[in-house]
C-alpha cells in the first residue's frame, strides 16, 4: 500500500508542467509547442473564460523595427474587474500590477515558457498577504496557464 503511494506520487509529478521560478515573483512553466501556439491558445483560453484581452504585444516584432532581434517573446495583458477590484480593493497599490500579464518567451535553447506573476507575491508585495483574493486569481491564472501549455 505504502509503495503504490509513493509510485502515485511520483507519477504525478512527471506528468505536471515543470515549473520554475526565472526571478522573484514570477512562476515559469514549460510549454511544448512554439511560442505562438502557445500564446494564441492561451489568448483563445482566456476569452473563452470571459475575461477581456487588453492587449497582445510583440516585443520581438518591436525589437525588428529597431534593427534588434529578440528570439519570440509575447506579453498578453488581460483581465476583468469582477477579479481585479476586490484585490484592489485590499491595496488600491496593487492597480500597478493589474490588469494580469503573462509573457511566453523561447529561451536561449529553444525552450519556449509561459511566465506570470505570482499573485501571493503580489499580495506580499502591496502588503496584504491575507487578501483572500489573491489565491483565487493564483488559481485561475494557473489553470489558464496549464491549459495553453497542455500537450
Amino acid at each position: 500500500m505504502m509503495k503504490s503511494r509513493h509510485i502515485l506520487a511520483a507519477l504525478s509529478l512527471l506528468s505536471a508542467p515543470l515549473v520554475a521560478s526565472a526571478a522573484d515573483g514570477l512562476i515559469a512553466v514549460k510549454s511544448p509547442h512554439s511560442a505562438q501556439v502557445t500564446m494564441n491558445r492561451l489568448e483563445a483560453i482566456v476569452k473563452e473564460r470571459g475575461l477581456t484581452v487588453f492587449a497582445r504585444i510583440d516585443h520581438a516584432a518591436g525589437a525588428a523595427k529597431v534593427g534588434k532581434t529578440l528570439r519570440p517573446t509575447e506579453l498578453l495583458i488581460f483581465g476583468n474587474p469582477q477579479g481585479g477590484t476586490p484585490f484592489i480593493e485590499c491595496a488600491q497599490t496593487v492597480g500597478i500590477d493589474l490588469p494580469l500579464k503573462a509573457l511566453v518567451w523561447e529561451d536561449a535553447s529553444a525552450q519556449v515558457w509561459l511566465g506570470y506573476d505570482d499573485t501571493a507575491y503580489l499580495a506580499k508585495r502591496h502588503d496584504v498577504p491575507a487578501c483572500a483574493v489573491a489565491g483565487n486569481l493564483a488559481k485561475a491564472v494557473a489553470g489558464m496557464a496549464g491549459a495553453a501549455v497542455a500537450p
